[in-house]
């Protein structure tokens, strides 16, 4: 009998949990209105944003394909931005 009381009482405790859980997460939720706004006001819809958004993934796939194309280790070039073998010996670090 304690066992059914016991497991009725922790099913309850955790019907209100996620009952507070769920009216919580509604409270904070933003509402359509809300979302449109912050959809307007998102970083890609401006031109500038984009185009340089669009010119970092390029360079980072030719970084890529450049990598893949050679031995070197592009990682440890002091300018990552110079094509070549500019690594200038050593990867930047001193004794």
């Amino acid at each position: 009998m304690t066992t059914l009381r016991k497991l009725l009482l922790v099913g309850a405790l955790l019907g209100a949990g996620a009952g507070v859980g769920t009216a919580l997460f509604a409270l904070v939720t933003p509402g359509e209105e809300r979302k449109q706004a912050m959809l307007k006001e998102m970083p890609e819809q401006y031109p500038q944003r984009r185009d340089e958004a669009a010119r970092t993934k390029e360079l980072l796939l030719a970084t890529l394909q450049e990598a893949a194309a050679t031995q070197e280790n592009v990682a440890w070039r002091k300018n990552w931005m110079s094509g070549g073998g500019g690594g200038g010996g050593g990867g930047g670090r001193s004794a």
